[in-house]
C-alpha cells in the first residue's frame, strides 16, 4: 500500500528519536512510500527505506503520526567475512 500524508505532517516522536530519523520518516511520508499493514492493529504501519524500519500509528482522527518504534534492518554477513571466523 502506498502511505501519503499531506504537508503540515505532525509526528509524535514518543522515544526521543534522533532529529535526523523523524525528519527521515517525515520526507518519506509527504512524498508517499510503500507502507505494511499491520494485520493485528488498525492504522498501524511497517515503512522501510535504505535498511531503516518504521513502526507507526497514524491516527485518522486528529492526522498526526506516531513513531513507536525504528530499527536497522539487518544486513546478510558476507561469506568472506564467515570464512575468516572459521
Amino acid at each position: 500500500m502506498l502511505l501519503r500524508m499531506n504537508e503540515q505532517l505532525s509526528i509524535d516522536n514518543l522515544k526521543s528519536y534522533p532529529t535526523e530519523i523523524v525528519e527521515q520518516l517525515e520526507e518519506l511520508l509527504t512524498s508517499g512510500v510503500a507502507a505494511r499493514v499491520d494485520p493485528n492493529r488498525k492504522n498501524f504501519y511497517e515503512v522501510e527505506n535504505s535498511g531503516r524500519v518504521f513502526f507507526i500509528h497514524a491516527s485518522p482522527i486528529r492526522g498526526n503520526v506516531m513513531l513507536l518504534a525504528t530499527w536497522l534492518t539487518e544486513l546478510p554477513v558476507p561469506a568472506l567475512a564467515l570464512e575468516d571466523r572459521l
